[in-house]
């Protein structure tokens, strides 16, 4: 069964052909680098890194490209607030997002490209427009000209006519037209800028993008995604201007995750509700923050309260100790003991492996593919129990389940805060062990308190004692 994605241009679920057998050109909008990302950001940095992630599952080589906005009347702001430039403002939360992405277990992209780094295929990106009567210039600064494009308004499936009533436009009397939008800002004194024909300014923010994913993936993409509120007027004008440059499509499947809610109110500034990454992960897993985002289908729009993310915790714990567990039932195993699993437990197997992927197929949907791996879950709990489990039966269950934690990163490679290695864990345990059977009690006490310090939980079981991770 072929991966099917629901198309925003289309408005349907398609079946996903890329123009290149077994190649994905991805791009998908990147933050705009003046301040820490929050929760509703991280919803498509989990999300798309899962697609990327069960692509590449299925067999695809994913050209991922994630850009950073690093020029915007933003940065600009921040840069006079700091008393700094609006680079350094720029490096200090590009390095705060990849800490983001670390801690969130989010592999990084294939590339992140940079505005200020493409400031003369932006120039020769916008000359082509001119060149070609889309674009106009205007006291300094260069516009596109929507009337022109005749397709404008459809990846949002609006037309000018309803865009003029039903959407608040500033109006602009440099404009043509109130829909225009800008393509080189014309700088004011003090600003950060670069020489173009126009006179010296600094790229409009919606021609960023196509200029960079025209660079690094060609002028049609397979995929481009990014958030809901992107839709209009972002990948809107994205669209116009790249094919009107190139009379190509620029992408043909369209991709957008709905909004993150805080207590069922829309997160703003103004309502003081916004929650930064770099906050959550200081009182919450990392991997309950990925669980919670995965926990709805991505079309969705998802509500994020204490509960949830209490009840995300305790959800993916489950899944953490199955793992913890088949490795540990798996260590009572002496020498390389082989024997063969049940023909019944791999027919479970290979049905749960089947329902994992046909949920991810269509159109990614993380919340029923979750539902599989607590299938798995189960299937390995039940198994575990069994007196004639086999190492081969482990392991067979073991590697099912990290093949779908490989999407879905779950459960994370290095949990944040660990500081022992396993081998040390271990190695304190059957220290911890000797002092008891010697009698040495403060000993025994000081291993399990250090152990405890350090987030290492002891349970008895009829194997001997295991440890987790808290």
């Amino acid at each position: 069964m072929s991966v099917h994605i629901y198309n925003t241009l289309t408005r349907s679920k398609e079946a996903f052909v890329p123009q290149e057998q077994n190649k994905v050109k991805m791009y998908v909008c990147g933050p705009t680098v003046y301040d820490y990302i929050h929760i509703g950001n991280a919803r498509p940095v989990i999300f798309f890194d899962v697609v990327r992630r069960y692509l590449e599952y299925a067999g695809y080589d994913v050209d991922y490209i994630v850009n950073f906005t690093d020029v915007d009347d933003k940065l600009i702001r921040k840069a006079e607030q700091l008393g700094t430039t609006v680079t350094e403002v720029a490096d200090k939360f590009i390095n705060a997002f990849y800490e983001d992405l670390e801690s969130l277990g989010v592999h990084k992209a294939t590339l992140n490209p940079r505005v200020t780094e493409h400031i003369p295929e932006i120039i020769a990106f916008i000359q082509g427009l001119v060149d070609k009567g889309y674009a106009y210039t205007s006291e300094g600064d260069v516009y596109f000209r929507t009337s022109k494009f005749e397709e404008y308004g459809k990846l949002s499936h609006q037309n000018l006519e309803e865009l003029q009533f039903g959407i608040r436009i500033e109006v602009d009397d440099r404009k043509e037209n109130p829909q225009d939008f800008v393509l080189w800002k014309g700088a004011k004194p003090g600003e950060i800028k670069w020489e173009s024909p126009w006179g010296d300014g600094r790229p409009g923010w919606h021609i960023e993008c196509s200029a960079m994913a025209r660079k690094y993936l060609g002028n049609t993409l397979d995929i481009h995604g990014g958030g809901h509120d992107l839709q209009f007027p972002h990948h809107e004008c994205e669209t116009a201007q790249s094919e009107a440059l190139t009379g190509h499509p620029l992408a043909n499947y369209w991709m957008h995750n709905g909004y993150v809610h805080i207590n069922n109110e829309k997160m703003s500034k103004s309502l003081g509700n916004g929650i930064t990454v770099n906050q959550l992960v200081k009182r919450v897993k990392p991997n309950a923050i990925r669980y919670f985002i995965l926990s709805a289908h991505y079309r969705s729009p998802l509500n994020f309260s204490d509960d949830s993310i209490a009840q995300a915790e305790n959800s993916v714990e489950r899944i953490v100790n199955c793992e913890v567990n088949l490795q540990h039932r798996l260590s009572a195993f002496s020498g390389n003991a082989q024997s063969a699993a049940s023909s019944e437990l791999d027919g479970r197997i290979s049905e749960i492996t089947a329902q994992f992927e046909a949920k991810m197929n269509d159109d990614f949907n993380t919340p029923d593919a979750i539902t599989a791996v607590f299938e798995l879950v189960a299937e390995a709990n039940q198994y575990m129990s069994r007196s004639d489990a086999t190492a081969e039966g482990l392991n067979a269950l073991l590697a099912a389940l990290s093949r779908m934690n490989a999407v879905l990163g779950l459960v994370l490679e290095k949990e944040e805060g660990a500081e022992l290695l396993d081998d040390e864990i271990e190695q304190l345990i059957i220290e911890r062990t000797d002092a008891r059977k010697s009698k040495n009690w403060a000993r025994a006490d000081e291993i399990r308190d250090l152990l405890t310090t350090k987030g290492i939980a002891l349970e008895d079981t009829p194997q001997g004692i295991r440890w987790r991770r808290l």
